[in-house]
């Protein structure tokens, strides 16, 4: 692991690659912490809470078989497509802020999806497995295949990666397509004015930025590694 370590935190080349894109994610990063945290202290006028905004959605557009639950972390809200559950973070679950109408209504966004056969969810949905054994195994592969010599290991360890960026250029549709139905389904039913999307646009907007930083990321980080397998150094 030391050896591995050595060749991306001591290679000044890894950060030509990748620092831009780090720099990227860390403004994102602060645009969400910002948007949330200004979002948060308004109120919604609708006075429901984030798991009454996403109940309300789900019967207008007469999905009856998912289910709304509490998740246990900050943010950790998602939507869980195999077990057609959506989860919630404690704060907007129960909290009625825009911010909290703003979240729930983009993961609800993704409940829409799945119920309309949405292309790009399921495809993403069958790249999960691949991209998470790319996520845990690629990087050792690709840099002991570097280290021992066996070009054919690292360019295994390289199409795994792949697969883990595959998966984040197929998030990104997804996750703009979730958020474009969120707020078009808040306006269309009065649960937010139009004052109060412009509030949710910012927030969902901010969002966005961390996948496309997350994506770019990726790219360049696959980029960098071809290089090294590859023997390039420019």
């Amino acid at each position: 692991m030391d050896l591995m370590g050595q060749f991306v935190f001591f290679d000044p080349v890894y950060f030509l690659y990748v620092g831009p894109a780090i720099l990227l994610a860390l403004w994102a990063q602060m645009k969400v912490k910002s948007a949330y945290a200004h979002a948060s202290k308004i109120t919604a006028r609708s006075g429901l809470s984030g798991a009454e905004t996403a109940q309300r959605i789900l019967n207008v557009h007469g999905i009856n078989n998912v289910a709304i639950e509490p998740a246990d972390s900050f943010l950790g809200d998602h939507y869980d497509p195999k077990h057609k559950v959506l989860r919630l973070s404690p704060d907007v679950y129960h909290g009625r802020s825009l911010a909290s109408v703003g979240i729930a209504a983009h993961e609800v966004g993704h409940a829409i999806q799945d119920a309309t056969a949405y292309g790009p969810l399921a495809f993403r949905s069958g790249l999960v497995p691949m991209a998470s054994i790319g996520s845990n195994m690629s990087v050792g592969l690709i840099f002991m295949g570097i280290i021992l010599g066996f070009t054919g290991m690292a360019v295994v360890g390289l199409a795994l990666f792949g697969v883990v960026v595959l998966f984040q250029l197929v998030n990104l549709p997804v996750e703009f397509n979730a958020s474009k139905r969120a707020r078009q389904v808040l306006l269309a039913n009065g649960m937010v004015t139009a004052e109060e999307d412009r509030v949710v646009g910012k927030v969902l907007s901010a969002a966005a930025m961390t996948y496309v930083a997350a994506t770019i990321t990726a790219v360049v980080t696959l980029l960098y590694y071809v290089s090294r397998v590859t023997g390039r150094r420019d």
